[in-house]
C-alpha cells in the first residue's frame, strides 16, 4: 500500500523525468572544493539545497517519511513512495531538489516511485536529527533575511527623510528670493567740486 496519490508536474508545467543524481552534484550553490561545503556532510548539503521560502514544509514531509521508516523498518509500505502522490507531486513542483535529498538518504528512483532498498537503514540520530538541524538552519536564514530587509528599509527611510528635508530647504530658499545688499552711505571727499549745504546758506541762522 502507498503512504500517500496526482499527476507529476514540474514547476514549468512539463512532465518531470527523474534521473539518478550525479555523485559530484553540488548543493545550495556551493562550488566543488568550497570550504563551507567541505565542512558539511553530503546529507547536510542536500538538506540545505531546498528553496528557502518552502524549505520548512518540504522538510516536514521528508521528516514524516523518515520517521515512518525509522519506527517501522520492516514495513514495505513505508519504504515506497509514489512520485505521483498529491502531496509528493506538490512538494516536487516547489522543490525539485527534494528528490536529491531522498536519494542522498538512500532512496532510489524506480519509474514513478521512490523506493528504499531493504539494505538501507535510516537512523534517528543521523537522518531525523539531520532534518531537524536543517530546519534550524532555514529558520536562522529566514531571520537573517528579515533583519537585512529591516536594515534596508531603515536606510531607505533615512534617505527619503534626508531628500525631503533638502527639498524643503530649497523651497524655503527659493521663497526668500535673491539676497539684496542694502545701500551703504559713502563718505565724500573735500575736493573743490564738493558743495556743502552751508555753502548755499542752508542750516545757517540769518543773524550769524
Amino acid at each position: 500500500s502507498e503512504q500517500f496519490e496526482t499527476k507529476e508536474k514540474s514547476p514549468c508545467g512539463a512532465s518531470s523525468v527523474f534521473r539518478s543524481r550525479p555523485a559530484a552534484m553540488g548543493y545550495a550553490g556551493y562550488a566543488p572544493g568550497n570550504r563551507i561545503a567541505d565542512a558539511l556532510t553530503p546529507l547536510q548539503q542536500a538538506l540545505r539545497s531546498l528553496p528557502v521560502d518552502c524549505a520548512q514544509d518540504i522538510l516536514e514531509l521528508i521528516e514524516k517519511l523518515t520517521r515512518n521508516v525509522v519506527r517501522n523498518p520492516g514495513e514495505d509500505k513505508f519504504r515506497s513512495v509514489k512520485l505521483t502522490n498529491a502531496k509528493i507531486a506538490a512538494a516536487l513542483a516547489e522543490a525539485p531538489t527534494m528528490v536529491d535529498v531522498m536519494q542522498e538518504m538512500g532512496w532510489v528512483v524506480d519509474s514513478d516511485t521512490l523506493v528504499l532498498p531493504p539494505s538501507v537503514r535510516l537512523a534517528h540520530e543521523i537522518h531525523v536529527v539531520g532534518i531537524i538541524d536543517a530546519k534550524d538552519y532555514y529558520k536562522k536564514e529566514a531571520e537573517n533575511e528579515k533583519r537585512s530587509q529591516m536594515r534596508a528599509a531603515k536606510i531607505d527611510a533615512e534617505k527619503i527623510a534626508l531628500m525631503q528635508q533638502m527639498a524643503l530647504d530649497r523651497k524655503e530658499k527659493d521663497a526668500d528670493g535673491p539676497v539684496e545688499h542694502g545701500s551703504v552711505a559713502k563718505k565724500l571727499g573735500d575736493g573743490p567740486n564738493i558743495m556743502r549745504a552751508g555753502d548755499i546758506g542752508i542750516g545757517k541762522s540769518q543773524g550769524g
